[in-house]
């Protein structure tokens, strides 16, 4: 066997077992259209909850400053995102933050940071939902802390494991809206069981930022986590995430987060973009309440044409097939009818749960839901 022939064995097994992932170029999109290889769909994938991705006002920056040349503990800590920073924390409540290039990063860092000390992680453990997204399971993968699954959204399940726990130190880490499944995490419950056990609690905002709360403000207009992740890259429009916590927890990660560290600080205009977005989005009520129409229009269309949903009251509504092939080929259909959205198959998902993965939001009409019910209606 030749050197490294299992990077092409790899590749037959993912083909074979209809699981093999590529990328398609765009020419343009927003959050109701798409457009591909100069053909136009409605675009039911995007993450642009609140349509003002593509509606933002670079010019207006007042920044040149492409690069911030340097990580932030060198020189590439600048004014923009200090501004960023203090907005986010007076907004959120929170005393200190730390911007990061991208949620994955945010997550991964923050859990190996904590549990990288071989003394304290013995004596350390990690609950994590067992939906959570890779980048929450690979931090506490990449740490020396023990890590515990309980079951989704299973309040009674973490509580037994946490009366199990004899650590000292223990983290429970959920995301607030699951961006798989749609559904939201039972945060006031997680939070009262968390202060019962001394554990903190960790959530990933992602996909609740800017969406939930009369705000916009997300999981924090009911449950102050202990550690919060929020992103950019989804209702913000923007790109980029930001982890808040007290000042001697941000104090820490700037002294043990290696991917904080030994990365180049996010781009000053970057920060000055995502800034001005999350001012946009603090102001988007018309914005949310459009968003909240529609999900209760295809929603209850979806269940008057008897479609399978999941019990998701968010933007994203999957719509569980179980086969990766009949999934494939029903995101097909639908690109042949004008309608682009994805297929999510495994491992992304469990196995026999791939799924068409929906996603609504601000700027679609009813027209565009219609239209999107008749086309699930036929291929589903």
């Amino acid at each position: 066997m030749s050197h490294f022939a299992f990077v092409e064995q790899a590749l037959v097994a993912r083909e074979l077992e209809n699981l093999r992932r590529a990328r398609t170029c765009i020419d343009s999109s927003d959050g109701r259209q798409i457009t591909i290889g100069g053909k136009r769909y409605l675009n039911f994938a995007s993450n642009d909850y609140l349509g003002i991705g593509s509606k933002t006002e670079i010019a207006n920056l007042n920044q040149n400053r492409i690069g911030a040349s340097a990580s932030a503990l060198v020189t590439g800590y600048t004014q923009e995102h200090c501004a960023l920073e203090s907005l986010l924390c007076k907004t959120l409540g929170y005393e200190a933050a730390l911007l990061c290039n991208s949620g994955f990063s945010a997550n991964v860092g923050v859990i190996k940071a904590l549990f990288s000390d071989a003394k304290v992680s013995t004596n350390s453990t990690v609950f994590q939902d067992k939906l959570n997204h890779a980048s929450l399971l690979d931090g506490s993968l990449d740490s020396k802390a023990k890590l515990e699954r309980f079951n989704h959204n299973d309040v009674n399940h973490l509580r037994n494991r946490l009366e199990k726990s004899k650590s000292e130190n223990k983290l429970i880490v959920t995301e607030g809206i699951f961006s798989m499944d749609g559904d939201s995490a039972k945060l006031e419950e997680i939070a009262q069981l968390a202060a019962k056990h001394n554990a903190w609690l960790m959530v990933d905002d992602a996909h609740a930022f800017g969406v939930l709360g009369k705000h916009g403000l997300g999981s924090v207009e009911t449950v102050r986590p202990n550690i919060l992740i929020i992103t950019f890259g989804k209702a913000v429009g923007g790109q980029g995430a930001c982890i808040l916590g007290s000042k001697s927890f941000i104090d820490y990660l700037l002294q043990f987060n290696r991917e904080y560290i030994y990365s180049t600080a996010m781009s000053p205009i970057l920060a000055s973009l995502n800034l001005k977005q999350v001012e946009r989005v603090l102001n988007a009520s018309e914005q949310r309440e459009k968003l909240k129409s529609n999900i209760e229009y295809f929603t209850r269309g979806a269940r008057e044409l008897a479609l399978p949903l999941l019990d998701s009251k968010s933007p994203i509504q999957p719509i569980v097939l179980g086969d990766a092939e009949a999934t494939l080929v029903a995101q097909k259909e639908l690109r042949d009818q004008g309608i682009w959205l994805t297929a999510i198959r495994p491992p992304t998902v469990p196995f026999n749960t791939a799924r068409l993965r929906i996603t609504i939001t601000s700027e679609h009409t009813r027209k565009d839901i219609d239209t999107l019910l008749m086309e699930l209606k036929k291929i589903v």
